[in-house]
């Protein structure tokens, strides 16, 4: 039991034994004292005025002599009107700080058989062009909105729908016949995704030109659009590739193949994985089925044109097409149709889609419709809506010239990190090898920290010379603080044996129990996290210990503290705090150096 814990029950215990009153959890509550009163934790008694019939002050004052002689681990107290202020004993710190040293993954919980099911979907890639720097954000939010959920003790399932159907990878194929002379990734070293992603352009390219020869004959600039040679064939394609035309669907999945393994590649630099992947090629009919069963129900309804609609207008929405009159389906469509997959394939407690916020609607409308189809999550759904992100005008340029790639930006990222390292004289006693593993931990440290740090639902400016700092609520400052414990325990060794049969030094100094206080909060900053799916969360309070235990290193010395039982306790600090720090950056999909 931690020391809030104790407390809270042992202040329940008081207000029964002196008012006679059962006081419930929510009344107990024990929040840090203010750093300009004396005290660890204070109890509000305002609850129990009424039962005690005395004075807010005369009220905490009884309790605070209850707790004092009933309660071993509070040693005094003083009551600032109706605030009880408790000092808690050095003993009760040190016994706190044993039971963390003690559990390898404190204020974590684990998955048991009876645990409910998550569900996670992120990524969700389109199969014409590479991943850029929106994917990014929402494959680190959903990797460690993943681990978060497992540290509360859900069972995970980390899901992807690529979206590899529709005119978007007819363009790309088309545009590869026409112009790709045969090209493959192997011919032209470039990634499978890059690949695909150039030919994408190119269709653009040359369609928009089609377009211009047409206006300039005197056509409508939209009939143009649809006119154009090239948008036309791509048509034809996609009726072949529904047709299931031999040939158009071989060239299909050579090319998705391309692009998958160039998605593997970039996945696995990033640091992120699935645990099952759908594909909407492979959901789409089921959703139109879907959607032809709740029309045999009675929940939708066929308009004259033969399109099939759902009505919303009782949920304060409008009506939302479902298939369109010639029979092809919509996204809304697909997404039934991935859910009755997924719901075939696994027992979901709760479903969580990560995407960004220009989705909200189509979620509020897509948990409408999955409620009313009998889906036990539908109702429940959750969409963890993130705002955009982007970066300074002229700080890098994309293949593309329009859009950030995801491949490009880590590179850059890498190779920011070993600069800096560098010219910070970080490498000096270090093989290349060494050099380049460090850098590409912390330049994905810096990356992942810098666009986690955010609270989620905002827009955001990733700044990559600013994520690059060795100072600051930056990933490369907690990791260097890391690294810099690591040192100090290896250089320790033989007193590390000591720890376990620590004895309570003469006296904790301040900075050490507020060291203890603080990793004692890990527990409540992963469940908050977990209510709230909010990655930012852990990361400032892994900067928050990260700069506590900076102050106190900056004011104790470890390794040259003369009395053995006081540098014991110090190194027990030191050495919990580095592995709450790697846990704490871990849930954030974040690795730790162990020298820098």
């Amino acid at each position: 039991m931690n020391i809030e814990a104790l407390i809270s029950k042992a202040a329940g215990e008081a207000v029964k034994a002196l008012y006679g009153m059962e006081a419930s959890e929510k009344m107990l509550q024990l929040q840090k004292t203010r750093s300009e009163f004396e005290g660890n934790l204070t109890l509000v008694v305002f609850p129990f005025v009424k039962a005690a019939r005395k004075s807010p002050e005369q009220t905490a004052q009884e309790i605070g002599e209850y707790l004092v002689n009933n309660c071993p681990a509070i040693e005094k107290f003083n009551v600032v009107k109706g605030f009880l202020n408790l000092c808690i004993g050095d003993g009760a710190w040190l016994e706190l700080l044993k039971a963390i040293d003690a559990d390898e993954h404190f204020g974590m919980k684990q998955a048991t058989d009876d645990s409910p099911l998550v569900m996670i979907e992120y990524s969700s890639p389109n199969t014409n062009k590479p991943l850029h720097l929106g994917h990014v954000r929402n494959n680190l939010l959903g990797w460690s909105l993943a681990q978060i959920m497992e540290a509360n003790g859900y069972k995970v399932v980390k899901t992807n729908i690529v979206n590899d159907r529709g005119i978007h990878i007819c363009k790309s194929m088309l545009a590869w016949l026409k112009y790709g002379n045969g090209e493959t990734p192997e011919s032209s070293g470039k990634k499978g995704d890059h690949l695909i992603g150039d030919y994408y352009v190119a269709f653009d390219k040359h369609y928009r030109d089609e377009i211009k020869e047409l206006v300039a004959q005197g056509m409508d600039e939209e009939k143009a659009k649809q006119e154009a040679p090239l948008i036309k064939e791509a048509h034809e394609m996609l009726v072949k590739w529904e047709q299931n035309d031999p040939e158009v669907r071989a060239l299909w999945e050579k090319m998705n193949n391309w692009v998958y393994a160039g998605f593997d590649e970039t996945y696995k630099k990033m640091g992120v994985s699935f645990d099952k992947i759908y594909y909407e090629s492979q959901t789409y009919l089921k959703g139109k089925a879907k959607v032809e069963e709740g029309l045999a129900k009675g929940l939708f309804e066929r308009h004259d044109d033969n399109s099939v609609w759902a009505d919303l207008t009782n949920e304060g929405l409008d009506q939302k097409l479902l298939l369109r009159s010639d029979g092809t389906s919509v996204y809304m469509t697909q997404d039934i149709g991935t859910a009755e997959m997924r719901f075939q394939d696994y027992p979901i407690d709760k479903m969580i889609y990560v995407v960004g916020n220009e989705q909200n609607y189509h979620f509020q409308v897509l948990s409408i419709l999955l409620d009313r189809l009998g889906f036990k999550w539908g109702k429940e759904l959750v969409h963890f809506s993130y705002g955009m992100v982007e970066l300074p005008n002229g700080k890098m340029k994309s293949r593309e010239g329009t859009v950030v790639d995801a491949d490009d930006l880590m590179q850059l990222m890498v190779e920011d990190a070993y600069k800096t390292s560098m010219e910070l004289g970080k490498f000096d006693d270090m093989t290349e090898e060494e050099r380049r593993e460090i850098a590409r931990i912390v330049g994905m440290g810096a990356l992942k920290y810098f666009i986690l740090k955010v609270d989620a639902r905002k827009n955001m400016l990733f700044n990559p010379e600013e994520s690059i700092d060795f100072n600051g609520n930056t990933g490369p400052f907690i990791q260097y603080t890391y690294a810099r414990i690591r040192s100090i325990l290896r250089k320790a060794k033989s007193t590390l044996s000591t720890l376990n049969t620590l004895n309570t030094p003469s006296t904790l100094n301040e900075k050490e129990v507020e060291l203890i206080q603080k990793m004692n909060e890990f527990g409540a900053a992963v469940e908050q996290a977990g209510k709230d799916y909010s990655p930012s969360g852990i990361a400032n309070y892994c900067y928050e210990l990260t700069k506590v235990f900076n102050q106190f290193y900056h004011d104790y010395s470890i390794l040259n503290e003369p009395d053995e039982q006081k540098k014991a306790v110090r190194l027990m600090l030191a050495k919990n705090v580095a592995k709450i720090i790697k846990n704490g950056m871990g849930l954030l999909g974040i690795e730790v150096p162990e020298r820098m």
